[in-house]
């Protein structure tokens, strides 16, 4: 869950547009290619950005968030999206392949530890990551959090956040036949490996623009078409990972066990207003966590470019330094 709509509305909070010193693609297992760039300062301090989805993709504008004179800024796109190659690929995709690519990564750049930068699904694999590897990780700066718990996909795939905004959620449940309606994520994983590409085209885009109808407090809610590749590519890599629960052991897997990273530091910013992953999560991931600080950003959603968010986290990695 992530998104890049209104970058322009945040664009006076952000560092000048820059272009990447070093791009290149790695491979993986199973015939995965992830590409990898780098920006800013060679021997900077160096911050991994995660970005959300699954299946978002990474943007030029997520490299603004930092000082280049002072950060190694690094951004991927995980498998399936964005450049990396097989493109909208759901085979040997799962959480724990991604995890295994962040730690492919740092080693091949040759990092000790590294500062995670992830919002969304992005916040979810960089607290995944810093549980399995708290060793690599001497930051966190989280955005918009999502757990991966029933809870969260309840709210926003069983008709919680539908009663917000009513007239789309009928748009994106009433294409389901009224009896498959019980499990929407099942119904729409049925249909977006369907192997009809006209029909996976259609409920990618409905999938798609759901989620992107309410992701920022001054989005106008009629849903815009978005381009059929990306949202095809977008809606199956989300809708397989939730269908699958995230590839986690058991829900509330990062609650059970946030013991093994209280030691790391964590800046969480959420929105206030954030209809795709309620504010109750961050709340909760900070709570007990001494380690963590937690802001809140009055009149804001869910995207990264929020005005209030963007700010928040410049002014956080400026304080970093």
């Amino acid at each position: 869950m992530d998104h890049k709509s209104g970058q322009m509305s945040a664009a006076q909070y952000l560092y000048p547009p820059l272009e990447p010193f070093d791009q290149r693609m790695l491979d993986m297992d199973s015939g995965h290619r992830i590409y990898v760039e780098q920006c800013g300062r060679p021997d900077g301090l160096p911050v991994l950005v995660v970005h959300g989805g699954p299946g978002g993709g990474c943007s030029p504008a997520m490299r603004r968030f930092f000082d280049p004179e002072v950060y190694r800024i690094i951004l991927f796109d995980q498998r399936g999206c964005g450049r990396s190659r097989p493109h909208a690929s759901v085979e040997a995709n799962t959480t724990w392949h991604l995890v295994a690519d962040m730690e492919v990564i740092r080693r091949t750049l040759e990092l000790d530890r590294v500062i995670l930068f992830g919002g969304s699904w992005g916040a979810t694999l960089a607290l995944i990551y810093a549980i399995t590897h708290p060793d690599a990780v001497a930051h966190m700066v989280l955005r918009g959090v999502f757990t991966m718990t029933e809870a969260e996909l309840d709210w926003f795939y069983a008709g919680g956040a539908g009663r917000f905004f009513p007239e789309l959620w009928a748009r994106f449940a009433d294409a389901i036949p009224e009896g498959e309606r019980g499990d929407l994520i099942g119904a729409y994983h049925r249909r977006l490996f369907s192997g009809d590409v006209m029909e996976e085209m259609r409920f990618a885009r409905l999938w798609a623009n759901w989620e992107n109808a309410l992701a920022s407090i001054s989005s106008t809610p009629v849903g815009g078409e978005g381009p059929s590749d990306y949202a095809r590519a977008f809606a199956r890599l989300e809708n397989h990972y939730f269908v699958n629960k995230g590839f986690l052991d058991g829900d509330e897997w990062i609650m059970r066990n946030r013991h093994r990273i209280e030691g790391i530091g964590a800046d969480i910013v959420q929105g206030r207003f954030d209809m795709v992953c309620p504010p109750a999560s961050a709340y909760r991931l900070a709570d007990g966590w001494d380690n963590a600080r937690l802001r809140m950003v009055p009149l804001a959603g869910h995207a990264l470019s929020e005005p209030g968010i963007s700010a928040e986290l410049v002014s956080i990695m400026d304080k970093l330094t």
